[in-house]
């Protein structure tokens, strides 16, 4: 559905979900209901608890509405220049509005709230973790008061957005086992959100040459476009490294299959990053984006999968 093919008479609803389509497809809930299964599926071993549980459905739902209202938040917070850059897109062109987004954000935050205090009984660890974490999302919707700063840095900008991606882990951990101990499988897998996060924000930022425009920050802009690749072939690298090391940290010897299921998708991705610093362009960041993503998926069920080889069969 195009916004061409939309108009304020269509019900709002149907307008709602091409806003979703466009701006927050369903093809990403994936990656956010693997995350919450990595930090469950870790801190129950830890626990010798049943690796998947029936409330990890719920889990899954309401890490996907937080990642909606981060969705939500980015809509305000870049709404004019949007309206300058994109003004085809649904928010841009009427067909919802700022207010409308509003409401649903309210609504997910109070599926959060409701649910942490669900798992609770009452004001508890997940509460805690949670309002710890929002508070950091409030503070990234303000730009914590240095708009104009962070702009001109745009490396600063993607360390404190991406500092929320460690909180979010420590929240999913609680919501999964309430009071969970900060252990070092956890400390890792903090680690690792916040490296693939990094990763995959200097990925989507970095363009090919006919994507540039001076109203567009862009790390290719900065470090040029080699310079981008570059980073972001660092990250990678330290992105696997990290989902090494946890494997480590979760069974008592090191699967083969599993590392030579992240020596595939590494190679892969560090093949595409070469392809794309030799001939750079739209398609080439759009596989880039793939590759990196898929890397950072593979990388998540990979610790999942080691985790219930290396502990009892889970019960559902």
């Amino acid at each position: 559905m195009t916004t061409a093919q939309l108009s304020l008479h269509d019900a709002w609803p149907r307008r709602f979900l091409a806003w979703i389509n466009q701006r927050f497809p369903f093809s990403h809930a994936l990656l956010f209901f693997i995350l919450y299964l990595t930090a469950a599926a870790i801190v129950r071993a830890s626990n010798n608890d049943s690796i998947l549980q029936w409330q990890d459905v719920m889990g899954c739902v309401v890490t996907w509405s937080f990642f909606l209202v981060l969705r939500i938040f980015d809509e305000h917070k870049d709404y004019e220049l949007d309206c300058q850059n994109h003004p085809q897109r649904v928010l841009q062109s009427g067909l919802i509005t700022l207010n409308h987004l509003k409401v649903v954000a309210a609504c997910a935050i109070s599926l959060q709230v409701g649910y942490a205090i669900y798992v609770d009984g009452g004001i508890g660890a997940t509460f805690v973790a949670w309002a710890m974490m929002f508070a950091w999302t409030c503070l990234m919707g303000k730009e914590f008061f240095i708009a104009d700063w962070l702009t001109r840095h745009l490396t600063w900008y993607a360390v404190s957005h991406m500092m929320v991606m460690p909180l979010i882990v420590w929240w999913l951990a609680n919501m999964a086992v309430p009071h969970t101990v900060l252990a070092l499988p956890l400390q890792a897998l903090m680690s690792l959100a916040f490296i693939s996060g990094f990763c995959f924000e200097i990925t989507r930022k970095t363009k090919g040459p006919e994507e540039e425009r001076d109203t567009i920050e862009s790390y290719s802009r900065i470090f040029g476009t080699r310079g981008s690749a570059v980073v972001v072939m660092g990250l990678l690298t330290a992105m696997v490294a990290n989902q090494a090391f946890l494997i480590t940290q979760l069974s008592s010897s090191f699967p083969l299959w599993a590392g030579a299921i992240l020596a595939i998708f590494y190679s892969l991705g560090m093949m595409q990053l070469s392809k794309f610093i030799q001939a750079p362009s739209i398609k080439g960041r759009e596989k880039n984006e793939a590759v990196i993503a898929f890397t950072m998926l593979v990388g998540y069920a990979v610790l999942i999968a080691v985790v219930i080889s290396s502990h009892s069969t889970p019960t559902l």
